[in-house]
Parts: structure tokens; sequence; C-alpha cells
């Protein structure tokens, strides 16, 4: 019998790299249908206001132009009446495009020119003239801070009596922190292609992280049944978060799809990308309070941020101080400011990445308060159950990244001393910081099939918005069958087939994955007992020892065709459909991701660069099903890391309330040359309880803590406390 290794825990290359590499994936702006019309949106140069009129003349005289669509002569609409909720909204009324008169945020899509082609469209909406009365607006989330309230969120309660223990706190640090709004600028723009079938039917491929979302969103606002709207989205660009609520251009490609009964294609602009959601300008403040040693005596945790004027978004920023580390006084608290804007959007580490700035720098402004070293006052102040939910975790190796990474940093040569460390002219700065993320696990379902060519076909409708979805799941897929993982397909990325959540939140791999696995296993099992009822000398044989291998199953020293086995048998006997859902024994339990970055900066303040040369990431998020793919998670986390602390930040015209670098030119994000040595390591975790597959997810953890661990890498070179990201040379140089 072959012998066939397992898979999972293999570097598998990526199962759909040559399909992308050979320009074989179609993305949603790329697939081609008959008499197609093309959509391009007009958009609003103003904060606030009402539009007075909209003069289209000069845009439908433009040959090749079929229809412009705009708030007074756009199709009513079944949801006209009732939010347009989805899966992922926010608190208050989501955002109608055309819907009425009113215009709520620069940028906002007042028109659709739908035309032969895309620049024919544009021009055309070029020629539009649209009468807007201009409306007062505030877009400063400083200048609003008195309209603050709380936001609608479940924080944990209060633990102890804060205030009476930070105020007796013999070392007391008190800072504030702010970030910036940030753009996902994700490599593939927002785009949706709607096909009209013959039968009526919407055949729509869109940008979006969870094709049963966008279905379910457009049978609301447009009143179709669940058979007449199909959404797929086989292969995605990037998202990072904006994929997780459908976006104006799909709505706006389907109403001009049904109203003109022709396939529409409808894609944004760079410049349009930046007029949806976003990561939201946070202001931070926290209060540590500890004792001589070191020991946690009292935490508080406020964080302010803006939403919309219609929908109150809210993050789990401030409650990670709840849960990294032992402190029995806590008061955490979070509020929201209204503006003149669009709703915020989760942004890859929803929260964490914001909350966690906060907490890992006030904890470095901590140590050199103490004069002990960062590490030591983290490992002091280890906590071993979640403080917020009272729950022992179910692992928690976070010691362990502490310990490698330190070690393969060389973190022992470290001179604490401020401006102590240099390299020529250059002053060296090294920090560190932790991190944390919620290992989740939602329901969904998987079905697999096995032909009688030894294929093994597996389906689940969601999304690889570049993670390795297809990888991981034919890994896993493969272990459970007793197959190598080139007799798998797997397919995604259709509503039609089984239900799966969002992709997104780190959480696929353990809620799809354990769906894959439990079909496969089922179908495995089904397959053992019925070649145990056709040959009955097979009774003895341990299930184990039955392997599927080119067309054969394989038991012991004997083979047996499948083509054989299967013949007589109904076309569907040897399919499996489940549904997985988060087991019982995870309710006793806190499950987490953890993480430990250290960092080296390079600051030549005579030149006035600043440069992170080194980055050294040790995570602990239980089994990782593919070490390759899992590492380019964590790379790209740290990238994003990278550019949260020195570079990303969305400039606001509050004069016009409009972004002023709505592109990749002044929007600046790392590129190669921004990036030095990146060491990725994964510390053993086992853990039994989160999930049957012992995974946690990698997507979130590798951006958490990266921020502030560059901050105290900064004030460990210079001697200078930065504390408004990004931390950018002026602010350097002004200290």
């Amino acid at each position: 019998m072959s012998s066939l290794p397992h898979s999972t825990g293999q570097a598998l290359d990526r199962v759909d790299g040559p399909a992308k590499v050979t320009g074989q994936a179609r993305y949603a702006a790329e697939y081609p249908a008959a008499d197609l019309l093309h959509g391009s949106v007009v958009s609003s140069d103003v904060a606030r206001g009402r539009v007075r009129g909209i003069d289209c003349a000069a845009a439908l005289a433009v040959p090749g132009v079929v229809a412009v669509l705009h708030h007074l002569n756009r199709p009513p609409m079944a949801g006209d009446d009732e939010p347009y909720k989805d899966a992922d909204a926010a608190e208050g009324e989501p955002f109608r495009p055309l819907f009425d008169d009113r215009v709520l945020y620069s940028g906002q899509p007042l028109a659709l020119v739908l035309a032969r082609s895309l620049e024919l469209a544009r021009y055309a909406g070029s020629l539009l003239r649209i009468d807007i009365e201009p409306e007062p607006h505030q877009t400063d989330l400083l200048a609003a801070l008195d309209q603050a309230h709380e936001a609608p969120a479940e924080l944990p309660a209060e633990r102890g009596d804060f205030y009476t223990a930070y105020r007796a706190a013999p070392i007391r640090v008190e800072a504030s922190y702010s970030t910036p709004i940030e753009h996902h600028n994700p490599m593939e723009p927002h785009a949706s292609t709607v096909i009209v079938q013959p039968d009526g039917s919407l055949l729509v491929h869109d940008k979006t992280q969870g094709t049963q979302n966008s279905q379910a969103y457009l049978q609301k606002v447009f009143g179709l049944p669940a058979d007449k709207v199909r959404v797929c989205a086989a292969y995605v660009g990037g998202a990072f978060g904006s994929g997780l609520r459908p976006q104006y251009q799909l709505a706006l490609a389907v109403m001009a799809a049904l109203q003109l009964r022709r396939s529409v294609r409808v894609v944004l602009t760079r410049q349009q990308m930046f007029t949806f959601g976003y990561r939201p300008r946070t202001l931070q403040r926290l209060q540590l309070g500890a004792d001589a040693e070191g020991r946690l005596l009292a935490l508080g945790h406020q964080a302010t941020a803006q939403t919309s004027r219609f929908e109150d978004f809210t993050e789990h920023v401030v409650e990670w101080s709840g849960m990294l580390y032992r402190c029995e006084n806590l008061s955490l608290a979070y509020r929201l400011v209204p503006l003149d804007v669009y709703t915020p959007l989760d942004m890859r580490a929803p929260g964490a990445a914001l909350g966690l700035i906060g907490l890992e720098c006030a904890m470095d402004e901590l140590a050199v308060r103490l004069g002990m070293d960062p590490i030591a006052l983290r490992r002091f102040n280890f906590a071993e159950r979640n403080g917020n939910e009272d729950k022992p975790y179910s692992s928690k190796a976070l010691l362990a990244c502490y310990e490698e990474g330190a070690r393969r940093f060389g973190w022992q040569a470290r001179d604490p001393r401020p401006r102590s460390m240099s390299e020529g002219r250059q002053l060296l700065g090294w920090g560190m910081a932790g991190g944390v993320w919620e290992a989740m696990q939602s329901k969904a379902s998987a079905r697999a099939r096995l032909e009688a060519d030894g294929l093994l076909r597996v389906a689940s409708a969601t999304t690889d918005i570049g993670t390795g979805t297809y990888t991981v799941m034919t890994q896993i897929a493969a272990d459970a069958a007793g197959m190598a993982p080139e007799e798998v397909r797997f397919q995604l990325g259709d509503s039609a087939l089984p239900k799966a959540p969002l992709q997104g939140g780190s959480f696929t791999v353990s809620s799809v994955g354990s769906a894959v696995r439990l079909a496969c296993l089922r179908l495995r099992q089904a397959l053992v007992a019925h070649a145990r009822a056709r040959h009955p000398e097979l009774a003895g044989t341990a299930e184990e020892r039955f392997r599927i291998c080119r067309g054969h199953l394989e038991a012991g020293d004997t083979r047996y065709a499948l083509a054989d086995l299967l013949q007589g048998l109904p076309e569907d006997a040897l399919q499996v459909e489940v549904e997985a859902e988060p087991s019982a024994r995870r309710k006793g339990y806190a499950t987490a991701t953890h993480s430990a970055v250290f960092v080296e900066v390079r600051i030549d303040e005579a030149l006035g660069t600043l440069r992170v040369s080194r980055v050294v990431s040790a995570v602990a998020a239980g089994r990782v099903i593919n070490p390759k793919s899992a590492r380019s998670q964590i790379l790209g986390g740290v990238v994003w890391g990278l550019g949260m602390a020195l570079q990303e930040e969305t400039q606001v015209d509050h004069a016009l309330g409009r972004c002023m670098n709505h592109n990749l030119a002044e929007y600046h994000i790392p590129v190669n040359a921004d990036i030095g040595d990146i060491e990725v390591i994964f510390v053993d975790e086992p853990d039994d309880i989160v999930n049957e597959l012992g995974s946690k997810g990698v997507g979130e953890i590798g951006i958490v803590g990266v921020a502030a661990a560059v901050a105290n890498a900064v004030y460990h070179a210079t001697g200078r406390r930065l504390r408004d990201f990004p931390l950018t040379v002026d602010k350097l140089l002004l200290g």
C-alpha cells in the first residue's frame, strides 16, 4: 500500500497559483457578457447638502451613451422603506445610493452614466451638471469632540475600583495616542459585473468577502427571489475588510441591469475607493497604575472614534486591555463622534490594530518609569485567564513567543538607555510589543463528493481574498479523506454552494475548515462501509488503513478500483453535505492567538531618515495548516503594521470635507524599498479545544502590536516619545 504523508502542516504551493500567474483567474471586472454596458459613477464634490437639479442633456447627447440614472429617475426598489442591512451592518440606517436628494458625504454617488464603453461613460459623466445647495458640514473629529456619545457596544463590565486603585498606585502613567484615518487600498478596485441570464435571473460577479451576504442584500433591496440572483467571487484581488459589506457599485450595477434589462459592469476608480469604508480616526487615553515591582494595580482605556451620521460603527478597540494582562481594577470606555463622512468599516485586525497601539505603548512607558525590561514587565503581568470573560485560555503560548522572539532577535544585547545604541551616525532603537486576537469560529457548511475516477470535489461558499483558502481547504480535505492533495478540487466563491460565513476575522480555517474536515471524514466512512459491504474480507481492516489513491481504494495490500466499487450506486451515493459549529467544549474557555513583535529602527537625525531594518514576529496560533501561506499572512500583516506606524494617513481638507490624497501616489504605503528583514516564528501550541483542527487563524495577528513596537523602538533610539501616528519624520525632528 502506498503511504501518503499528511499534507496539513506542509508548506504546499498555492493550488490557485498557476491560474493567477497565467492570467486564467478572472476577477469581478473581467467576465465577458454579450451587449455589456459600462457604468461610471459620478460623485458629489460637497460634504453635505441637497441636490437641486441634474442636467443630463450633454451626457445623453454623446453617441454610445444609453442612460443616466439618478435619484429622480431610478426605479423604485423593494428596500426603499427598509434599512439596507447586511450581515456586517453597523447600527443605524445603511447608506442607500441614489436614494434621494440628500448629500451625506463628499464622494457620495449622485449619478450612474451607462454607455457602450467605460471611456465613453466616464467622458459623459464629466458633462453632467449637478446643482447642489451646500450646507455647513463637519468632518474634523477634534473639532466635534463635544458631540461624542457612548458607542452601542457591550463593553466588559468594570472590574474592581479603578479610580481608587489608580489614585493610590505609587507608579502612574497617563498618556494619549492618536491614529489617523486609513483606507484599505486592495490591488483590485471594487467592481461588479451583472450578467442578465436568458430567464431574467442575474449572475453577479462581485468583489466581495461574502457571496451569500451580497446575495441576501440584493434579495432584500430589490425584492428578488433567491433563485433569481447568484453572486460569485472566484478570485478576489485583496480586500482587507473592504469587501465585508456590499459596496455601492453592486447596488448601482444591479439597479441598472434590472432597469435596462441588459448586462452591466460598474468599476470604481482608485479615487472612488476612498469614498466608502475605512479605518476610523481614533483618540485613545491610557491610564496605568502599578506598584514598585511592576504589578498592574489599575488599567483604564478610553477611546473616541469617528462615525457617520447615519450609522454608529463600533470596533473592539479597548477590550484587549482587559484580556492581555492580569489586572483587578479595570475601566473601559468607547465613544463615537458623528461626522459628515461615510461609515467606517472593519479593516485588517479591526479594533485590535488600534487598541494595541495604545496599550502596548503605555506598557512601554510604564517599563521606562519602573526601570524594568519591557519583556519582564509583561511576563510579570501575564494573565492565565481572560479577565473580560473570567475564563481560562484553551491555550496561550505567549510566554514562549516572548522567549523565542527575544532569543532570535538578540534582545539580551539591548542597552535599555535611550540613545545608547548606534551604528556609525545612525541611532539604533530596539522595541517590542505583545499582541492578541480572538480565535473565533462560526457555523459553516461544506459538501464533499467522490467521483468514480478518484477525484474528490469539495465545495463551500467561502471566498479566497488572497489568504490561501483554496490551498488550505485542499490540504484539510485530503487528510480527512485519506488522499493526496493533487486528487482534491476545492470550489468556493459562489452563493449557490453550501453556506459559509464572511471571509474575515481569521476564522475561515476554523469555521469552513472544520466543515470540510467533517464532510470528508464522513465521505470516507461511507466509502469504507460500502467497500466492506461488497467485500466482507475487509471487515477486520482498521479504518485508518484505508487510503484513496489514483482511482483506487487501498486496504492493506489489496486495491479496489473505485469505478467497480461505485458501479450500480446512485449518482449522489458518495456525496456528503454537513454543517459544522463550535463544540460545547469551547464554552468553558477563552480562545485567542497571541504574538510578540520585536523591531529594530535606524534613525539618522542629520538626514531625517527613519527605517525599520529588522522585525521578528513570534506567533502562537495553534496548529498551522500551511506554514508557507501562514508565513505570507504574517509577513503581510507586519508590512501593514509598518505602514500604520510610519506612513499611512488619509488626509482630509476639513474646509471642503474631502480626502486630499485619494491615490496611491500620495497615500503612502510601504513598498519593497521600505521593508527590511522580517523573520516569522510559529511557536508550538497544541490546542484540541479551539476546534478539531487545532487551528486559530493567522490573518489578523501579524499586524497587531507592530506599530506599537516601532514607536517603542523610536523612543529607545531617540529618547523622544511620539504618540501621534503615523510617526513621520517631521514629528520625529520636532520631538
